[in-house]
């Protein structure tokens, strides 16, 4: 397939040094020396196209693609797209050797576990999965997390032929594409249910790319602070291990120890507030339901979109400031409720892992020290979900956390501190954070029979559906 098989470039002309059809063609015959350009040395009848052949490839392609009716996104474009751009840079099978040692770290980390907290194991199912399958494991609650912006930049596109005039909507595109929307559309009086398929291909492979991109970052199932995965299912991804010990001057398998403890000590959490899975999806989804979308930025990039050249796409949107936080009282409340609840389960994470790790793990605290900066600039989740919610995801408060959770197992030993977890009302706020000494000084009886089931102080939803 010709790496840009439906230009929506400049009018006029191909892409610059088109020449060929770029390094990435996979296609076959005739495409593998670059697919020449009119055999006549004038300016192709087709555009950037090159040939009728690959115009005629490119309108059966945009129509099937136009043809989901899965709902405003077109998630199967959004996988497609992240493993796309997860095999763009090599993602080999994971080896049986590796995946062995992956599932005896997971289970030797879950034994270590046993010492420093009264959870009991989350873990039903321990995997080693290469980046593609962390893409498939993952999507589900990605879609979930990007449907209520993606429905606002949907309902953006299809409106913007309300507000704008249909002949002056096509004036910025090639003249093949005018002709296609005519063949396909009924015309560009017509396009307003067109723009809307089109808007759920843009989040859709905007996603995908970002997903991709997130892919190649991560080490686990829970490595950006939210349970993305199978409930009960821990993983670590052994290229992503790899890159993480990379230039730490540690040995690999205390590497591989310290992420698998990690990845158990979520699962734990996870498995034993059952409120605190919905707590942080839907802050998540609070946050970005007050998301705006600015119809002149869409607008703009418009002649950049190509649903055959996700690298185009992502390359368009990423450019124009399209989402816009509104910044209102709910939404800030949103975000702190997010940021805090990050913050206290990393926090909670990073002690128990200290914990347990210090005393087997010679350099447990240089590994540790590589989360933080990691933490700090920002993770492998900021940017992904910058793009996705125009959210920067970021525990920025974990170091006060973890001080508060260390304070509680002194002051009240694991039982005791692992019990503030209780209820979401037990747990520090973002004030609390300043004075953690105050918070601790004044939990040590904490009276929870009133918060016992789901009594009418139980907030709804937050009862954790536990039956």
């Amino acid at each position: 397939m010709p790496d840009r098989p439906f230009g929506f470039g400049p009018p006029g002309g191909g892409r610059p040094g088109s020449g060929s059809s770029g390094s990435g063609s996979s296609g076959s015959g005739s495409g593998s020396s670059g697919g020449p350009p009119d055999e006549t040395g004038g300016a192709s009848p087709f555009g950037p196209l090159g040939d009728p052949q690959q115009f005629a490839d490119a309108l059966r392609q945009f129509a099937d693609l136009m043809s989901w009716q899965g709902g405003p996104v077109n998630w199967d474009l959004a996988k497609n797209v992240a493993r796309h751009t997860v095999a763009a840079e090599g993602d080999p099978s994971v080896l049986d050797v590796d995946r062995h040692k992956i599932v005896d770290a997971l289970r030797l980390a879950d034994l270590w576990l046993d010492e420093v907290t009264s959870f009991s194991t989350g873990v039903r199912v321990a995997e080693a999965w290469s980046r593609s399958e962390w893409v498939e494991a993952t999507l589900p609650v990605w879609s979930k997390l990007c449907d209520p912006i993606a429905d606002r930049a949907v309902d953006a596109m299809g409106g913007m032929l309300a507000a704008e005039d249909p002949s002056e909507l096509g004036a910025g595109l090639p003249a093949e594409l005018t002709e296609a929307f005519k063949a396909i559309g009924g015309g560009l009086a017509g396009l307003g249910g067109m723009m809307r398929r089109i808007g759920g291909m843009m989040v859709g492979s905007q996603t995908g790319a970002a997903v991709g991109a997130l892919a190649r970052e991560v080490v686990s199932s829970t490595d950006v602070g939210l349970p993305l995965g199978p409930d009960g299912t821990a993983a670590l991804l052994p290229a992503g291990v790899a890159a993480f010990g990379a230039g730490l001057s540690v040995d690999l398998d205390q590497v591989r120890l310290f992420l698998a403890l990690r990845e158990a000590a979520h699962h734990r959490l996870f498995s034993h507030v059952p409120w605190l899975r919905a707590h942080l999806l839907s802050a998540v989804e609070d946050y970005a339901r007050g998301i705006t979308i600015d119809a002149s930025q869409l607008r703009d990039a418009m002649p950049q979109i190509d649903p055959a050249n996700p690298e185009a796409i992502q390359e368009a949107l990423s450019g124009a400031a399209l989402f816009q936080p509104e910044d209102t009282p709910q939404q800030k409340a949103a975000l702190n409720r997010l940021e805090t609840a990050l913050a206290l389960v990393e926090g909670w994470v990073d002690t128990v892992v200290d914990a347990a790790s210090r005393d087997r793990l010679p350099q447990a605290g240089a590994l540790a020290e590589a989360v933080r900066r990691r933490r700090a600039t920002g993770g492998p989740a900021e940017h992904t979900f910058a793009t996705l919610v125009g959210l920067e995801l970021r525990p920025r408060r974990s170091r006060e956390a973890a001080a508060i959770w260390r304070g509680l197992t002194e002051a009240r030993g694991v039982e005791g501190r692992d019990a503030v977890w209780a209820h979401p009302d037990l747990l520090p706020t973002a004030e609390d954070f300043d004075d953690p000494d105050g918070f601790i000084a004044g939990k040590h009886e904490l009276d929870m029979s009133e918060l016992e089931g789901p009594g009418p102080e139980a907030a709804p939803g937050e009862d954790g559906g536990s039956e």
